[in-house]
């Protein structure tokens, strides 16, 4: 069988219609909304791209939620228990795995969260759809609704501690490291906070609103627009966001204008949501 490469950190609709056939590539369909749980699967099982396995932001995507707010409202799930949900679903270590979700609901950060999580496993060979559903279907990409049954493989991971950031690292960075929140600017000031039980942010952080990085039509920014949009020029980073998810098209984006995931592009993964669970962390409101 021919090398096959996979573009990375994004594939284009036009890639993954020529490639989606070959047996190494598979295909992860991650829409969701946070409003309503079952918004995703019902919109799986009314079409989704070939071949392609649905993965839940609760169940698949996440670890239980503790009684404490420790770990925030989106944990990472354990990496032995991630490994084995993709290696029951037929993704294995030498799977080609694109994930799309759908960015013309606002919410276009899910995909983001699988690629993220795949990378901190230390799986190289995934991307981000460009444009998620929309464009597959624009693009006049086949459409199923069919529910695959995959054949069971064995995914080992290799996680990568370096791509994430604790409470107590946040509390611990030096100056030159830049602390990005993602979340819309409201939230960050304190203005309002529909979600969790404390409004604001962590003090010294800077608004980078995760949704700038993608265009009006749900495509990624091109990779000077995102150096622009980050301003954060050769600055180590720690980005957060609410729980950890919407946070990652920022990581994402990072990488785009060439910081690679690692110890200068990591996630807070509990992110503000973890951050509040201890009433001794400072929190600060208005800009900064």
């Amino acid at each position: 069988m021919a090398d096959l490469t996979l573009p990375t950190p994004l594939v284009s609709v036009s890639w993954l219609r020529a490639h989606q056939r070959d047996p190494r590539v598979r295909v992860l369909d991650a829409r969701y909304a946070l409003s309503d749980p079952l918004t995703g699967r019902i919109a799986y099982l009314g079409g989704h791209v070939p071949g392609a396995v649905y993965a839940d932001l609760e169940t698949d995507l996440s670890g239980p939620v503790q009684p404490d707010g420790s770990g925030g409202r989106h944990p990472l799930p354990d990496p032995a228990a991630l490994a084995a949900w993709l290696g029951s679903v037929g993704f294995g270590n030498d799977s080609l795995v694109v994930c799309y979700d759908d960015p013309s609901t606002g919410q276009g950060f899910y995909a983001a969260r699988a690629w993220w999580l795949l990378r901190w496993l230390g799986h190289a060979g995934v991307a981000v759809l460009d444009g998620g559903w929309p464009a597959w279907v624009a693009a006049g990409g086949d459409v199923s609704t069919e529910d695959p049954s995959p054949t069971p493989v064995s995914f080992v991971p290799d996680v990568q501690a370096d791509l994430v950031a604790t409470a107590a690292d946040v509390q611990a960075r030096g100056a030159g490291t830049l602390l990005i929140d993602s979340r819309a600017p409201g939230r960050y000031r304190g203005e309002v906070e529909p979600i969790d039980r404390k409004g604001g942010h962590i003090p010294g952080a800077v608004n980078r609103d995760w949704a700038g990085a993608l265009d009006g039509s749900g495509h990624w920014r091109d990779a000077g627009a995102q150096a622009a949009r980050l301003d954060a020029g050769g600055a180590p980073t720690v980005t957060y966001c609410g729980s950890g998810v919407s946070a990652t098209p920022n990581l994402l984006a990072r990488e785009l204008a060439g910081v690679p995931l690692g110890p200068d592009n990591r996630l807070y993964a509990g992110s503000w949501s973890d951050w509040i669970s201890d009433d001794t962390r400072p929190v600060a409101t208005g800009e900064e």
